[in-house]
Order: structure tokens, then sequence, then C-alpha cells
């Protein structure tokens, strides 16, 4: 894979199968530069229960993350990765312990804070894309930039820079029924970055492309996360967190079994 901090000459890109050229580190928009903290997210003893008197999904689990890390949480299925993602995305709030996210502790935030939260501090992509149907794919990408107050101006811009970057400016009038997986798993991710979140969650980003096309989405998310994005997937897939994480979390019955950073990531 095309890695922005090689040395010498870059490969040639490969050609996806739609025609387009991958989008590079090089021609996605920067991240802004965060002012220096610690850990971006930071979870201390944070255990979730949804029934009292079953197991927990998370059970004292404590993680911290600095900005700019790229990290792959694995697992079996009901291990607790999602709901560990959940969390941290404030779509969800732990039964004990504290969750605290760009130096602000979620886990007591107002619903309506909750959400304020989330439309300037996270981007979320989902393995099935939840894109609107009935929306044309600029519409879709503008949503959570007009939802956040953005001038209407700013958001037709910034989403025609990412549309333009990630190579499905052509399609911007579609519909996302009239796209391929993989462009459509393209607009997820340019709505994810339209408020320039802080943090971009992905939750099984390949599990419902073929593997070529999973592929081209893994080096995608590689190369957002060298322009300075953070980065959490979940997957099931150790080829994608192999290739494109820089640290791998395991987590089983609700705990964290491994954390450790990999070694020759490619990039």
């Amino acid at each position: 894979m095309y890695s922005p901090n090689s040395l010498g000459a870059d490969p040639p890109a490969r050609r996806p199968r739609d025609g387009s050229m991958p989008a590079t580190a090089a021609s996605i928009p920067a991240v802004p530069s965060l002012p220096h903290t610690d850990a971006l997210i930071l979870l201390d003893e944070v255990t979730k229960r949804y029934d009292g008197d079953a197991a927990p999904a998370v059970d004292g689990v404590g993680i911290q993350i600095a900005p700019g890390e790229s990290v792959a949480v694995m697992g079996p299925s009901g291990s607790g990765k999602s709901t560990l993602l959940n969390m941290m995305a404030g779509l969800d709030r732990p039964t004990s312990g504290t969750v605290t996210v760009a130096g602000q502790r979620i886990d007591q935030l107002s619903e309506t804070g909750l959400a304020r939260f989330r439309r300037r501090q996270v981007g979320m992509i989902f393995q099935f894309f939840n894109l609107l149907d009935d929306m044309t794919v600029a519409d879709n990408v503008l949503l959570p930039a007009q939802l956040a107050g953005m001038p209407a101006a700013k958001a037709r811009a910034r989403a025609d820079e990412l549309l333009t970057a990630l190579r499905i400016g052509p399609h911007r009038n579609a519909y996302p029924a009239r796209l391929s997986g993989g462009q459509r798993q393209r607009v997820a991710i340019a709505r994810a970055l339209v408020n320039r979140p802080a943090l971009l969650l992905a939750d099984e980003p390949t599990g419902a492309l073929d593997t070529a096309t999973g592929q081209e989405i893994g080096e995608l998310l590689a190369d957002l996360n060298s322009s300075g994005q953070t980065l959490i997937v979940v997957t099931h897939n150790p080829d994608l967190a192999a290739r494109y994480a820089r640290r791998v979390i395991e987590i089983v019955d609700g705990r964290i079994t491994s954390d450790a950073h990999v070694t020759g990531v490619l990039r």
C-alpha cells in the first residue's frame, strides 16, 4: 500500500473497481491540530450492565487513547466491542466508572449535552452505511453539518472538499441505491468527517464489503489516520487490524485480554 511517510518513490496507486483513483493522505483534508492533552479518550474502571443479574457487557475496563492513534478493538461476537465503542461515542452510558473524551466527562452529560458532544467531536462509520436512501449523496453528507448549525456556504464547501478527496464527487447527485458498496462507504466516511470530528469511530467498516473493496476502505482509513485523524475501529477482521492499526486491543467477555502496539504496520 502507498505509504505517505515512506522514503523514495511511491508505488503507483491501485485503481478501485469503480474506476476512481484511491484517495491518499495528501488528498484528504487534514484534521485540525488538537491542543496537547495526555489522552483524547480515557475510560476508568468502566462497567456496563444491561441486566442487573446478568454478566456485564463491559467489565471494569480501563483504556487511554492519545490524539492521533489508530486502534483496532477485536473480539468474538458478544464480547463487548460495540458496547465499548458506543460508550466512547456517548451513545450508551456506563453503569459505573467514568468516560472522558477531549477533556469532558461525557458520562455526566444530559441527553442534549451528549447530542451536542457527538455533533462536535465524533464521526461514526457503520457496517451497513446507514445512509438515508431518499436523500442524495451530497445531502447525506451535509446533514450532520446542518444539524450542527454550520453556515450553509461553509457546509457545502466542506462537503464538496470531502466528496472530491474521496473520489465520489461525480456521484454527488445520485441516490445511495445507485452506488456500489464501496462508494456508499466512502459517502458514509465523508458524512462522518464533515464536522471535522476529533474522533472517528468505525464499527465493522468492511463487514458488508467484498475483500478487494474492504482493502480499499482499510487503506483509506489508514490514510486518514496518517493525516492526523484519531481512529478507533471495531472489527472481526484480523487482517484489517494487523495492516491498518498501530495498536490492537482484544476483549473477551467484557474484559481486555490484550493491549499491544503493532510493529510493521502497512501504510
